[in-house]
């Protein structure tokens, strides 16, 4: 089953989900801003996606926290502020993507029919 951590506020993370739903694929839906991530997923999504490269610099919430200007511990910070996550992440059995990427997406989807 495809996995798609995002927010409903979030322009790529409803592009996901409308990629998907196009496609006849059931997605499961996990709303960041409602749930945060837990140590294990976000353990298993960093073995596809270096952790650096999960935080949106260019959030809200990384602006709020001020750490431009700061040394912190990358996981730490996604776990407890889950709104720092680049969304959507899209996941699938050994595959897992972060941001918009339809051709990835697209070879999930064909993993899902098959």
């Amino acid at each position: 089953m495809i996995q798609i951590f995002g927010t409903k506020k979030c322009k790529e993370s409803a592009k996901a989900l409308r990629f998907f739903k196009e496609r006849n694929i059931k997605v499961h839906f996990v709303d960041l801003a409602e749930k945060g991530i837990s140590k294990g997923e976000l353990q298993n999504i960093s073995r596809f996606i270096p952790l650096p490269e999960l935080i949106d610099t260019d959030s809200k919430e990384y602006e709020k926290l001020n750490l431009k200007y700061m040394k912190f511990v990358i996981e730490d910070e996604l776990l407890l502020h889950p709104l720092l996550i680049k969304t959507p992440i899209v996941r699938s059995g050994k595959k897992a993507s972060s941001g918009l990427k339809p051709d990835l997406w697209a070879e999930m989807a064909l993993a899902e029919q098959a």
